[in-house]
């Protein structure tokens, strides 16, 4: 009895992971948000990230591919706007990229906010955590990048568990041109730019006061929650300002400090 009792439990748990991934990739592919789940029905983060892989899966189905992880709630500033206290990690497939210097077309979005962040390139797998004295071992390439978040869910609202279903909000990216690895990444100073215009300013210290320490928490995410980090993959580290709102005909740039700066163009 016990044992059926545990089968039937686990079925209701599979397709309550199921469903809410399908709700999530129809709400993304029809630009139409929906009300969060956990104002409807409990989700563990464990759940949720269960949630995230079966939304991936979905999106590989249809032929993308995973290249890439993106960390989420580094910031303090992005903490606050978002109303969370904990960092999260998502996933990001070649579907997203943007070329630098190229467009996206405002219609692929619900709300979409941008902000200005550094990547890594991997020159070798990642298969458990690592620590900070290792990081210049992993990494061949650094450059600035621009991510575009978008929220499936009504009003940019969410929980912790939502968001990370929901891969964490993420949408798009675009990469600067890449450099030899830096080995001190602190006191870069940040700015997002838009038509000309400085609408967001911070540091690279606003990245857990060191973006290479972003690596480092997204080494340990990934092995916890079982996302893969192969040599070729690009980590964003999450941003160094609040995101802002972006709109079509918008042309959006990020500088950071001793890195190219990288830009694209919002069409509508």
């Amino acid at each position: 009895m016990f044992v059926g009792t545990k089968i039937v439990r686990n079925l209701h748990r599979m397709s309550k992971i199921s469903k809410i991934a399908a709700q999530l990739h129809h709400a993304q592919r029809q630009q139409q948000p929906i009300a969060q789940f956990s104002t409807q029905q409990a989700l563990t983060l464990i759940e949720a990230y269960e949630v995230q892989h079966e939304l991936m899966k979905l999106r590989c189905q249809e032929g993308e591919t995973l290249i890439g992880v993106k960390m989420g709630f580094t910031s303090e500033a992005k903490m606050q706007q978002m109303g969370v206290s904990e960092m999260i990690i998502g996933q990001l497939s070649d579907a997203m990229f943007v070329s630098n210097g190229g467009s996206v077309h405002r219609s692929h979005f619900i709300h979409p906010r941008v902000e200005p962040e550094i990547a890594f390139r991997l020159k070798k797998d990642i298969t458990q955590p690592i620590e900070l004295h290792e990081v210049l071992d992993y990494v061949d390439g650094i450059a600035a990048a621009l991510e575009i978040i978008d929220s499936r869910y009504e009003n940019f609202k969410f929980s912790l568990e939502d968001v990370v279903a929901d891969n964490c909000s993420s949408a798009a990216y675009a990469i600067g041109i890449m450099q030899e690895p830096l080995a001190v990444l602190t006191d870069l100073d940040m700015s997002l730019i838009i038509n000309g215009n400085t609408v967001e300013s911070g540091s690279s210290n606003d990245i857990l006061g060191n973006p290479w320490k972003s690596l480092v928490a997204a080494s340990a995410l990934a092995t916890k929650y079982k996302l893969t980090l192969k040599a070729g993959h690009i980590v964003l580290a999450g941003a160094a300002t609040s995101a802002h709102f972006i709109k079509e005909h918008n042309e959006i740039s990020a500088e950071v400090a001793q890195l190219e700066t990288v830009f694209f163009r919002m069409l509508p």
